[in-house]
């Protein structure tokens, strides 16, 4: 039998410390007699429109587990065994969609199955399976295909283009990893990540790959392609898109640019060259670079 959920009592309980969610969470008790309460009403509607005679049976009891933690239902049934309740079905003890949800939110954030259990044993009073958390995870792969298969626009006014290095453990070991990186720029001024793509290492053959399926899903044209200064990368850059313009990103400017001052002189010489690569105007510019010429921190631009 569910006792009334005695609010005073709860609210004795969380001024005294007591969480309000979780295993021992003030809320279970709640949750419990809502639950049942409302698949009774189920079973009564059912009852009600069945056209052979039919009666409640008794409970059913079992583990439930929900987004706030864990909690014995006991479910009225039917002697005809043919009420199906909505809210929870027979054989339900899964994980709800909330916790589905949760689990891939701090997978896609990188956390460990290791680390998933304990944030959701300490939050929520919940213990999963290292087999139901990979199943759960196993969720997303439809939305990456999908994802990674997306129609692109058709021409991009800017496409930024750079490879991240990242450490990665694989069969019990740490390698390095290279995540091919395309970030767009649309017609209607959005920025948008087109593609992500992991190999061993940067190569100018690879990023054609990378240029042949942005192709292949659509990409007919790029005004301006922001790189590095990575051997072949304009070549392979052009093969497929001929009429694209290469421009050396900034940062990769500035630091090979270092390479050819002296370091006593190379805090002057940033400053100056901001200058530079902030003027609103190509004439602006050309000031700012005769200026730092003048400062004679880099004679070999004299």
């Amino acid at each position: 039998m569910t006792h009334p959920f005695d609010f005073d009592k709860a609210l004795s309980e969380l001024q005294s410390g007591k969480d309000l969610t979780g295993k021992d969470g003030v809320l279970m008790p709640l949750i419990k007699q809502l639950t049942e309460a409302v698949i009774t009403a189920e079973l009564d509607h059912h009852l009600a429109h069945e056209d052979d005679p039919n009666r409640k049976n008794g409970l059913g009891s079992k583990i439930v587990k929900t987004g706030s933690g864990s909690f014995e239902l006991n479910a009225p049934r039917d002697r005809a065994g043919t009420f199906e309740p909505e809210l929870i079905k027979k054989h339900q003890t899964q994980l709800t969609p909330e916790i589905d949800r949760k689990i891939i939110s701090l997978f896609s954030h990188g956390m460990s199955y290791r680390d998933i259990q304990y944030h959701l044993q300490d939050l929520y009073g919940v213990d999963v399976s290292t087999g139901a958390l990979s199943a759960i995870t196993d969720q997303l792969l439809p939305t990456l295909k999908e994802w990674q298969q997306r129609p692109l626009e058709r021409i991009y006014p800017i496409m930024w283009m750079d490879a991240v290095h990242y450490k990665i453990k694989q069969d019990g070991r740490y390698i390095g990893k290279a995540v091919y990186t395309l970030l767009g720029l649309t017609l209607e001024g959005k920025k948008e990540i087109l593609g992500l793509y992991l190999s061993e290492n940067e190569g100018a053959n690879y990023w054609l790959t990378v240029l042949t399926d942005i192709q292949n899903r659509g990409v007919e044209d790029i005004l301006i392609a922001c790189v590095d200064g990575l051997i072949g990368f304009p070549e392979a850059i052009n093969s497929l898109y001929p009429q694209t313009e290469i421009q050396l990103c900034i940062i990769h400017q500035i630091r090979n640019s270092l390479k050819y001052v002296a370091s006593k002189n190379q805090k002057v010489f940033m400053t100056d060259l901001k200058q530079v690569y902030r003027a609103s105007s190509k004439e602006n510019a050309e000031i700012a670079l005769d200026n730092t010429r003048k400062n004679g921190v880099i004679p070999i631009l004299s």
